[in-house]
């Protein structure tokens, strides 16, 4: 299950690591008066922290049957603001398997002015550097840089060395803005290297020949923060990159490919210890479990209790990763586990229950999106049960306490994943992980009446469904009055609200309904009053405002809002000329909303549907996204005014 390429061959060529690096940033240690003074990034004057170099060299030298890599990386960050003081927080994580990989020469500083101006330097000590263990393959070291504030600078730099040839991709850009990044790679000409950048900021690159060795370079600067923007899908896949594959081994005598193909590492994986035997083991159902599942014959309930049955047994200790480590028997019987051990124990019980189930391999949102193309085990993070029920697919997370069995978990919906089993069945391969039946569906219903005071009284009841309903469910259970400020308060600044009643708490196939009592004011001016329908729908502020965007939009799921108002107006009022009912659509018909208003009387009658029938937007279509949300925001709060009579 590692991560290492071994060489097919002998081939000896040692060179100089040194002699091909750049001189083009200081030297550890020396710092310039300039850049301590420095209060601000001058291309960004928001920024709390800035890099001011970020430099990685690679060198590959091909000894005896294996590869050794060396990748030297050094870092300076400027410290603007006390909230870019968590820059200070170092995690440098490696490879600790067997010691294929180690991090050593670690050096790192901080440098402040003192009163008088001169250049205060203040050394991490080694003995504040410790290891700490992620688990039997994976370590950290982890240390914190002192005496840390506003104007300091951080420095640090190390060697990681491993053994084979295997590379990562480089990330020029961050979450806070980087003046200067570079990264060179410096590999022996037998080895076919490819490479390619993910940048539509501006780069420059050099490939050069010397000495019998492929040097590649890539330099950015002044590359701005990737800050969070709404509804972002994972920010791996927008950050500037490039990145590096070993295509071939040229020998003399032959060229050797290096590419893996898909039914090459499932068979690897099927075989492997930590993964396809622990698939095999033969886990001891309880007597609990037996209990629950001696009269159950219909086999979507046999599902959803051994589902319920393993997250309600089993800790998660908050490791995410695909193998079990420990063996799944281990963690059945402790009772906790890896992600990868919970839920492999998942698809045996399920197997066991003569269900068809299968381990599926997934990228989790915030790990970011899997290229199929590429045979890569290490983009995913995560093992689910992929299982199938006539012709319905179910995809199961026994880590997850609160997606019921029929909710795909958010945090895959919408991707791809590996179905894994022997690749001679023929069973194994690349499933979409998707439904546009199951939205994020909430209906807002409004009873209110508005009186001489100018103000509206009334009750509102939320009904939120399957993913909206997954959404909020967590966060009712544990703080009823936080959960009252988050999703009625907050976007209702002016609104007194009260008496949160919650329903269906228990029950995940109904919807989670929230009931309260409100009070907002109605403006006024003269003998007219104005008010809005648009309350608690979570739609009351335009997200989409900024004018240029580095990411697509990224909802996850489809999405369906509804307003349901009857509105009561004082005696002595009458209604002025009603918003228009209106129906308005996207070009490509993914979103439309629809308006419907009628009176009778001195009652208001409100109807509007907002639906979604596509959770994903590509950056190229922002600028008509955008201006569509516009429209969209100003028809949700157009106002409708009253006045009074004679």
């Amino acid at each position: 299950m590692n991560r290492i390429l071994t060489l097919l061959a002998c081939i000896a060529m040692p060179v100089s690591l040194l002699a091909q690096k750049g001189s083009d940033v200081p030297a550890f240690g020396k710092v310039e008066k300039a850049d301590l003074e420095m209060k601000e990034c001058d291309f960004d004057a928001k920024a709390e922290a800035v890099v001011l170099f970020d430099i990685g060299e690679l060198y590959c030298n091909i000894q005896s049957v294996t590869g050794d890599m060396e990748l030297e990386h050094h870092v300076r960050i400027k410290i603007l603001k006390d909230k870019g003081k968590d820059k200070a927080d170092i995690h440098l994580p490696y490879y600790a398997y067997k010691n294929i990989e180690s991090i050593r020469n670690l050096q790192a500083q901080t440098y402040n002015l003192d009163g008088a101006g001169n250049v205060v330097t203040t050394k991490v000590e080694k003995s504040l550097i410790y290891d700490k263990t992620i688990d039997k393959y994976h370590h950290e070291q982890v240390f914190t840089f002192p005496a840390v504030k506003a104007g300091s600078i951080i420095e640090y730099k190390w060697k990681q060395t491993w053994n084979g040839i295997s590379l990562e991709e480089w990330y020029f850009q961050h979450d806070i803005p980087v003046k200067y990044s570079r990264y060179r790679v410096d590999f022996p000409n037998e080895i076919e290297l490819y490479s390619t950048p993910y940048c539509v900021l501006p780069y420059e690159s050099k490939k050069e020949n010397k000495s019998n060795r492929n040097i590649q370079t890539y330099v950015m600067k002044n590359i701005p923060a990737l800050r969070d923007e709404p509804y972002i899908s994972s920010d791996k896949d927008y950050l500037q990159r490039v990145e590096f594959r070993v295509m071939a081994l040229n020998l003399p005598t032959r060229r050797e490919s290096m590419i893996k193909n898909w039914p090459e590492e499932i068979k690897k994986l099927m075989e492997d210890e930590d993964f396809g035997i622990q698939l095999k083991r033969n886990i001891p159902r309880t007597s609990g479990l037996d209990s629950a599942l001696k009269n159950i014959t219909d086999p979507y309930r046999k599902m959803v209790t051994i589902h319920e049955y393993v997250r309600k047994n089993m800790e998660w200790n908050g490791l995410s990763n695909i193998w079990a480590l420990n063996g799944v028997k281990s963690a059945w019987k402790e009772k906790k586990g890896t992600s990868g051990e919970i839920n492999l124990i998942l698809v045996n019980l399920l197997k066991d229950a003569d269900l068809k189930a299968h381990a599926l391999l997934v990228s989790t949102r915030e790990h970011g999106a899997v290229a199929s193309i590429i045979a890569d085990i290490s983009q995913f993070n995560k093992v689910l049960a992929y299982v199938e029920i006539d012709d319905k697919v179910y995809v199961l997370d026994a880590t997850e306490k609160t997606t019921p069995s029929y909710l795909i978990p958010r945090n895959v919906m919408y991707s791809e994943g590996l179905v894994i089993e022997k690749p001679e069945t023929f069973e194994w391969g690349w499933k979409p992980i998707w439904t546009d039946k199951l939205l994020n569906k909430n209906v807002l219903v409004l009873q209110a009446t508005i009186d001489e005071k100018d103000a509206m009284n009334g009750n509102a009841a939320l009904y939120s469904y399957d993913y909206a309903r997954e959404q909020r469910i967590e966060e009712a259970k544990k703080d009823k009055a936080k959960f009252l400020e988050k999703y009625f308060k907050t976007n209702n600044q002016a609104a007194n609200v009260d008496s949160l009643v919650l329903e269906n708490l228990e029950a995940d196939t109904l919807p989670l309904v929230q009931k309260v009592h409100f009070n907002i004011p109605v403006s006024s001016a003269g003998d007219y009053k104005y008010f809005s329908t648009n309350l608690f729908t979570s739609l009351e502020k335009n997200p989409f405002v900024a004018d240029n965007r580095f990411s697509d939009v990224f909802f996850g799921t489809n999405q369906s809002f509804s307003i349901v108002a009857n509105i009561k107006i004082p005696e002595g009022y009458a209604f002025e000329a009603l918003p228009k009912d209106m129906r308005m659509i996207m070009p490509d018909t993914s979103i439309s909303i629809t308006r419907r208003m009628a009176t009778q009387d001195n009652q208001l009658s409100v109807r509007v549907s907002l639906v979604f029938t596509k959770p994903f937007f590509a950056v190229q279509e922002y600028p008509d996204f955008k201006e569509f949300y516009k429209q969209l925001f100003a028809i949700l709060s157009e106002q409708i005014a009253i006045k009074k009579k004679g």
